[in-house]
């Protein structure tokens, strides 16, 4: 029998199965096996600090003792992560149940505004996480409320809402000190209970009432004053015509010259029981009977 010739091999020159076959496949592979480890390379290597926020490097558990500021960086793979801090203004809410001096029970709405200064954001970062709100401001914001409203009547505190916040915000920051920047504190809302929100509302309209008592008595005295003021004039007027009437009769005759209007005066006769007498009447006041 005779032997069996071998395969012949394909045109390409590589039999079936040898590693040559593969090798553009290998490559592709390893292409992507590079590509893939460069991007991740380049994605663990390098960080972003955005606007508004500042970063704090830890490598293996192990915070900074400096803040990265904005802008593009690189770090070491793998083992460093950046954690953004944000210092921009923020708006928080809280509700603080306060007393008055007078034991009535106050619920303050609030809302806080507040930011985290530059210098601060290490040392927030590792005291309390990123954001102090829960933790720092809004125990420090409600104790401070209610050691002022402790001194104020609830009627007080109703009326006087915006001293009110004054006292507090400025109590807030002595508790709060440099750590943290608190810009303002706003009382939103005051709850009260309904029997004293009755009470209230029923002393502030008797106190409107009495200052518009107030008011109309004093415009009475105003005037009556006037009044007073007038007639005194007016008496010391007449006292000065009768004064010139006395030293000086001819001023009567003046003034009839002044007035007259070409009319003649019209006298008016009567009788008394002792003697006649006639009424002269202003001659301005005179009438002419028209002639028949």
């Amino acid at each position: 029998m005779p032997p069996i010739p071998p395969p012949r091999p394909p045109r390409g020159g590589a039999l079936p199965g040898d590693p040559m076959n593969n090798a553009p496949l290998l490559r592709v592979i390893g292409l992507a096996v590079l590509l893939f480890v460069l991007v991740l390379a380049s994605s663990t290597t390098t960080y972003v600090v955005e606007p508004g926020t500042r970063g704090i490097a830890v490598t293996l558990g192990k915070a900074a003792d400096q803040f990265l500021p904005e802008g593009f960086g690189f770090k070491a793979p793998f083992v460093t992560s950046i954690v953004p801090v944000n210092i921009r203004q923020r708006t928080r809410s809280v509700r603080a149940e306060c007393f008055s001096s007078d034991l009535q029970q106050v619920i303050a709405d609030l809302r806080v505004q507040y930011r985290v200064p530059e210098q601060s954001v290490v040392t927030i970062f590792k005291q309390f996480a990123g954001d102090p709100f829960d933790s720092l401001i809004a125990p420090r914001v409600q104790e401070a409320l209610k050691e002022v409203t402790a001194l104020q009547t609830a009627v007080q505190i109703v009326k006087s809402r915006e001293e009110i916040k004054q006292k507090a915000l400025s109590a807030a920051r002595l508790k709060i000190g440099n750590l943290l920047t608190v810009e303002d504190v706003v009382i939103q809302d005051l709850h009260l209970s309904s029997e004293l929100e009755r009470a209230i509302e029923a002393k502030m309209v008797a106190e409107q009432q009495a200052a518009q008592a107030r008011f109309t008595q004093t415009q009475t005295e105003i005037e009556a004053q006037t009044a007073v003021i007038r007639a005194r004039g007016e008496a010391e007027a007449i006292k000065v015509r009768g004064e010139a009437l006395r030293h000086n009769p001819s001023f009567l005759r003046l003034q009839m010259v002044e007035r007259w209007n070409g009319r003649s005066p019209m006298v008016v006769p009567f009788e008394t029981n002792t003697t006649a007498a006639g009424f002269l009447l202003p001659m301005g006041s005179a009438q002419t009977t028209p002639e028949p």
